[in-house]
């Protein structure tokens, strides 16, 4: 039989693009040019076979694989559209995602393994193993920015992960997940389980098969996840509860203080974990402060329309229960409320949209606020800020610290010697200085006190989600061995323990 004809007979009529098992193949021609190249035995000018040419909009496609570019546009509206967010918030936050997998996959490929400086005779390498199957609890605050921050380190590390999402945002996640298959990630690596917290959340933390739980989350729902996670002896990281101060000297640029402060303040309409909720200012610029804040949030108010519009500068709280929550904060409070305190209603000034069938609140001030006030101990997720005065540097210190929380916290002063005198006074896992809310795939992000424990980002998150492993190998010669090795030998002969 002739080789050539065998060969042939093997090749199939017509192939096209190849994007991993996920894709199917009827989606992959369905989206790819109607070009059809020809292929042809060289040696008898008989056509093998066609291949389906690849479209732009395939090859767009094939490069989600690695940044997700192609599908930005949806997942910004999406994003938008279940949590409420201003889109110009989503934009900006969706857009930098791709960090997170670029930084993971060069972490992969860059770190290294060591050997330990062992006595004797020994060779000690030191490597670090996957923990096997770990669980994710993600919040809806910033679902899938949040989402990648824990899928990537875990992936990079060799675990099979499983999400569940929160049930009032869980549609990013789940399109995600359903991307990464289509991209080529294993089938079982990466799963998501929709559902509520106090089931799904529970059923997936308290199965033993689970290495390890990894939130975001309120502090309450830490503590009760962490009892958990604990019975079953499994690893543990959870990003919690914050009540961020902002300490505000009379040296600080104030222009710049007022916009970084309704930055920290009023992006994701306060539902931030690091929200800029205590601002704290020195008494010789309070009132110029106040003056200065109060216009800067009334044209944020203004401004708030349909959060599709890229005009809209603030969108909704996550739902209705919500708002209602943050109402019965403020109306318990015995702090002024000298703007906002309520829900908006009505057309938007901006784009005339109606605020009444949304959960709009309105960016909230509240001064003369006492440190035992609920609206200063515990935190609100909303557009409400407290605002008090202080004297001295160590009072300013003081006041930073008077809460149970410790995620973020933020200076303003053109001092450097103050700024790093008070970032060390402050008890926070973050502090920022002239700036707020700044976030990198390389710079650990966790809390302290009762903001919680471990961290996400860096090399500290990616090992989280490993563990090392020792081996230990006799690299002395036979005979030494032998001399040296036999604990039980006659004679008195000192032998290494150890």
């Amino acid at each position: 039989m002739n080789p050539t004809r065998v060969l042939a007979s093997q090749i199939r009529s017509r192939y096209g693009p190849y994007l991993g098992g996920g894709l199917q193949k009827s989606k992959a021609f369905e989206i790819s040019a109607a070009e059809e190249i020809p292929v042809v035995n060289p040696a008898n000018g008989e056509q093998l076979c066609l291949v389906t040419s690849a479209s732009k909009k395939l090859a767009d496609y094939a490069v989600q694989s690695r940044a997700l570019e192609a599908r930005m546009p949806e997942f910004v509206r999406i994003e938008s559209l279940q949590t409420g967010r201003a889109i110009r918030e989503m934009s900006a936050q969706v857009g930098r995602l791709p960090e997170w997998l670029d930084y993971y996959a060069a972490l992969l490929r860059t770190r290294a393994d060591f050997v330990a400086p062992t006595q004797g005779k020994l060779l000690n390498y030191v490597t670090r193993v996957p923990l096997g199957v770990v669980a994710q609890i993600t919040p809806f605050n910033h679902p899938l920015l949040i989402a990648v921050k824990k899928i990537a380190p875990a992936l990079a590390a060799g675990n099979s992960v499983i999400v569940k999402p929160s049930e009032l945002a869980p549609v990013s996640v789940l399109e995600f997940a359903e991307m990464a298959s289509e991209v080529g990630l294993p089938d079982g690596v990466l799963t998501v389980l929709p559902g509520y917290g106090h089931t799904t959340g529970k059923d997936i933390c308290a199965n033993p098969l689970i290495s390890k739980v990894d939130i975001t989350a309120g502090t309450k729902t830490g503590r009760e996840l962490g009892s958990i996670v604990s019975s079953n002896l499994a690893y543990y990281t959870a990003e919690l509860g914050g009540k961020a101060p902002i300490v505000i000297f009379d040296d600080a640029d104030l222009q710049s203080a007022v916009n970084g402060t309704a930055f920290a303040s009023f992006v994701a309409a306060g539902q931030t974990c690091v929200s800029g909720a205590r601002i704290i200012v020195q008494e010789n610029i309070y009132e110029k402060f106040i003056s200065a804040f109060l216009e800067k949030t009334k044209s944020i108010t203004r401004r708030i329309g349909d959060p599709l519009n890229h005009l809209s500068s603030m969108g909704t709280v996550i739902s209705m229960r919500h708002l209602q929550r943050i109402t019965g904060m403020v109306e318990r409070s015995s702090g002024s409320v000298i703007l906002g305190g309520a829900a908006l209603s009505g057309p938007s000034p901006l784009d005339n949209f109606d605020l009444s069938k949304g959960s709009f609140f309105a960016p909230t001030i509240v001064t003369d606020i006492d440190t035992q006030d609920e609206l200063w101990q515990e935190e609100v997720f909303g557009p409400v800020v407290v605002v008090r005065k202080f004297s001295s540097e160590a009072e300013g210190i003081q006041l930073a610290n008077d809460c149970k929380y410790g995620l973020g916290a933020g200076i303003w002063t053109t001092d450097l010697s103050r700024a790093h005198r008070v970032a060390e006074g402050i008890e926070a896992g973050l502090v920022w200085v002239n700036t707020h809310h700044r976030n990198d795939p390389s710079s650990p992000w966790g809390g302290m006190k009762q903001s919680g424990m471990g961290r996400e980002n860096g090399i500290e998150a990616y090992e989280s989600y490993s563990q090392s492993k020792s081996v230990i190998i006799n690299i002395a010669t036979t005979e030494e061995s032998r001399a040296s090795g036999d604990w039980f030998a006659e004679g008195e002969s000192e032998k290494r323990y150890g």
